[in-house]
């Protein structure tokens, strides 16, 4: 064993068994759950407010930049052979690397909360507007601890079903092929590279998700493998978007666009079949399918970093996550309260992808080196 895997295993916790692992191809459905949620309802006018109908460039732009980070992530979980929380403890000791990994059980936190209060008002608004926030998102939760309790491997199914069941609903999409005009797009690179990197930079918020590799890296079989998954998760969303946003840039006006607050869900009103008159109805239904492995995950993460941190049950830090969350989302009780939370949670995202990791990764490259240097140095001298 080399001087820096011995460093490294001294921080790890106990290896886990292979029962509790996901295969590598597994993380390309727990990246993209991640990925695709609340923000594919309503992208594209936000895209679209600094960029026009350019900013289908600004998707690729994103997407490319989180290939980078994606890179970059697997490079620091592969060097310290572990979790965030080893990495931390890897880079600032054991009591401060705790320190700091706390604060993201707020962000994920802030993550479930977000999102979910953003679903239940897409409930309101088109379906039931007397719908109880407090008792939906209970149900909600009593489904989402059954799910977690059965363990990651469990949680990474639900993935993998709520990816795969509601996809045709992409199909859906066709119906407003015919009735758009592609011309609508040109001329293309009609605006500044300031406004592009706006655009890109509302677009990275959406993109948010395929940062949890740093907290499951030790639940995957053989993460070497499994790199080419996460980079093909990252594409495939990347593709995703800027087709569903080609299609909504040809299909509205940037007038029309910009009084839609949630254009694909308008969208889906122009779908007619047989057997539904209403099929936003049937999207917004399938929608809670594709939001569970969103807040599982979170929750899981969240519980997961109370354990490595506090040494406290997974359990237990599941139903604290679950109960304080049942009681803040009853105060988020109106459309500005909801504009402000997904605002605070949008930078805290940007900044944990764009700016923390890019940091943390050159650090913990600059302490791999300096003890390794340092454990030279020592040898020299015994």
């Amino acid at each position: 064993m080399t001087n820096h895997e011995t460093e490294v295993s001294q921080i790890q916790e106990q290896p886990l068994p292979d029962r509790l692992k996901i295969s590598p191809f597994l993380v390309f459905y727990l990246i993209i759950s991640m990925q695709i949620g609340i923000g594919v309802l309503g992208y594209q006018r936000n895209i679209a407010e600094n960029a026009g109908f350019d900013a289908w460039i600004s998707i690729l732009f994103a997407g490319g930049c989180i290939h980078v980070l994606v890179w970059m992530i697997y490079k620091i979980a592969e060097t310290v052979d572990g979790d965030f929380v080893t990495a931390h403890t890897y880079l600032f000791g054991n009591f401060i690397g705790k320190a700091i990994s706390s604060i993201f059980i707020g962000y994920f936190f802030l993550y479930v909360l977000a999102i979910l209060r953003t679903f239940i008002e897409v409930i309101q608004v088109w379906m039931f507007p007397d719908l109880s926030t407090f008792w939906y998102s209970f149900a909600f939760m009593i489904l989402c601890v059954y799910i977690i309790f059965g363990g990651f491997r469990t949680v990474v199914g639900i993935a993998f079903f709520g990816l795969v069941l509601p996809a045709y609903l992409l199909l859906t999409f066709g119906f407003a092929v015919k009735f758009s005009n592609f011309y609508e797009l040109l001329p293309m690179w009609d605006h500044s590279v300031k406004d592009l990197l706006v655009s890109s930079y509302k677009m990275s918020l959406t993109f948010i998700g395929f940062e949890i590799v740093l907290f499951t890296y030790p639940f995957i079989k053989e993460p070497k493998k499994s790199k080419k998954w996460a980079h093909l998760a990252v594409f495939t969303t990347t593709l995703i978007y800027t087709v569903l946003a080609v299609i909504t840039f040809a299909y509205y006006s940037e007038e029309q666009l910009a009084k839609q607050v949630w254009p694909t869900l308008t969208m889906w009103k122009i779908v007619e079949m047989p057997f539904v008159e209403r099929f936003e109805y049937i999207g917004i239904a399938n929608w809670n399918l594709i939001m569970l492995p969103n807040v599982c995950i979170a929750i899981w993460i969240c519980s997961r970093l109370i354990k490595r941190i506090f040494n406290i049950k997974q359990k237990i830090g599941v139903f604290f996550i679950v109960g304080a969350l049942l009681i803040l989302i009853i105060f988020v009780d109106s459309r500005e309260k909801i504009s402000v939370l997904n605002d605070y949670f949008g930078r805290a995202g940007f900044g944990f992808t764009f700016i923390y990791i890019p940091l943390f990764f050159v650090a913990i490259m600059i302490a791999k080196k300096v003890k390794k240097k340092g454990k030279k140095k020592k040898k020299g001298k015994g």
